[in-house]
């Protein structure tokens, strides 16, 4: 009996010892960094800095690692209920996920809407009804402004390859719009249930610029957003097939079950975040 209570006693000390040695050694996070900043800059005819908010990757702070970048529109509606229009994407916690899972590690930069202004700054073309387009001086806020902040103060792969553009809704349009405008800067692009009723120009724009053959492009639209959502995509998704872009660089979704929403948007992003970093 006594060899049993010392044995019983022993096991439990090995086992004590061995938790304890598991928390003293683990340095490396298991959950992603989120930072807000709020003192970059303001979009140039605003007064108002724009909130920043920056996700790093589990481990990032232990590591001497360059990581890939997602920028990303709404910030808001991102990471946080608490500051989310009608729920959040849960980009922290999926990534955090896919990085335990299969070590997939990526830096999001989240670009915080302009609230009332938001219907200009994510177009690039004027509208008769919505008036004028303020997304040509928001993308370059973002890419002379945003981009260069991040990449000095982060340990960020700066190049077109390693730099992603993703939004949904007037957020898809205006990712559109920058893969096109920019694609010495983005070579992929995640474009969620594009608005692009919204008019001609981004058909025009598909028109007179040729993307490089490289470039990755992940649309999606839920069936249940309704056919003037669903037509024009698959309409702009021909239209760039026929202009000559591979097919496997070019991934097109319709969920028959997705609506206009942060829940069906995130419950997409990571199969979409993953096939365009393949």
């Amino acid at each position: 009996m006594r060899f049993m209570k010392s044995l019983f006693l022993f096991g439990a000390f090995v086992l004590l010892f061995s938790c304890q040695s598991t928390r003293k050694t683990s340095t490396v996070e298991s959950k992603g960094k989120l930072t807000i900043l709020k003192d970059i800059g303001a979009i140039p005819g605003q007064d108002k800095p724009r909130t920043i908010r920056v996700y790093t990757p589990p481990g990032y702070a232990e590591s001497d690692d360059a990581y890939a970048v997602l920028y990303m529109h709404d910030g808001q509606n991102l990471f946080e209920d608490s500051t989310s229009f009608a729920g959040e994407w849960g980009i922290d916690e999926i990534l955090d996920s896919l990085s335990l899972k299969s070590n997939f590690n990526l830096i999001v930069v989240g670009i915080d809407n302009g609230g009332e202004n938001r219907i200009h700054e994510l177009t690039a073309w004027g509208h008769p009804q919505y008036g004028e387009a303020q997304g040509q001086a928001y993308m370059s806020f973002i890419v002379d402004v945003v981009k260069p902040y991040i990449d000095k103060h982060y340990r960020t792969k700066t190049d077109r390859l390693n730099t992603a553009v993703m939004g949904s809704s007037l957020g898809g349009l205006i990712s559109h719009y920058a893969i096109y405008k920019y694609p010495e800067v983005f070579s992929k692009a995640g474009i969620f249930s594009p608005s692009y009723w919204w008019g001609q120009g981004p058909f025009d724009q598909v028109e007179n610029v040729d993307l490089p053959l490289e470039t990755r492009l992940s649309f999606l639209m839920g069936e249940k957003e309704g056919e003037s959502m669903v037509l024009p995509m698959q309409e702009m998704v021909q239209k760039i097939l026929d202009r000559g872009h591979p097919s496997d660089h070019i991934s097109s979704k319709i969920n028959p079950e997705g609506e206009h929403n942060e829940k069906f948007w995130r419950s997409e992003f990571a199969e979409a975040i993953q096939w365009l970093f393949k």
